[in-house]
């Protein structure tokens, strides 16, 4: 038992010039910065591209829906868009569910990526 009080009264003798709190507070400034430039700056921009293409959509453009329903816009409202899908087939879906157009790389990430 005297042991452990000896090792206590050690510690509280030692001399507190250990480093600065900035020094210390630095490494945690450093992570939060690489997550912000690697993870968050990349996946703001890929938000901005896609809230770009969405509101670009117009009458005639070739689209592929996120769920995979290929057709044309015949109409573009602010939340939704029309769709012909085959001849005499509308459908109105919603202006986030269109993720690119027919023929390219989608615009709108598929869930699993």
């Amino acid at each position: 038992m005297n042991s452990l009080a000896d090792l206590h009264l050690i510690a509280m003798a030692a001399p507190a010039g250990g480093p600065s709190p900035l020094w210390q507070f630095l490494p945690f400034a450093l992570i939060l910065a690489i997550f912000y430039f690697l993870i968050l700056q990349p996946m703001k921009r890929r938000q901005r591209k896609i809230q770009d293409f969405q509101s670009s959509l117009k009458v005639g453009d070739q689209v592929v829906t996120t769920g995979g329903i290929y057709g044309q816009v015949t109409k573009v409202d602010e939340r939704t868009v029309q769709l012909q899908i085959a001849d005499k087939v509308r459908i109105h879906i919603a202006r986030a569910a269109i993720g690119g157009y027919q023929g390219q790389e989608p615009v709108v990430p598929e869930q699993g990526a």
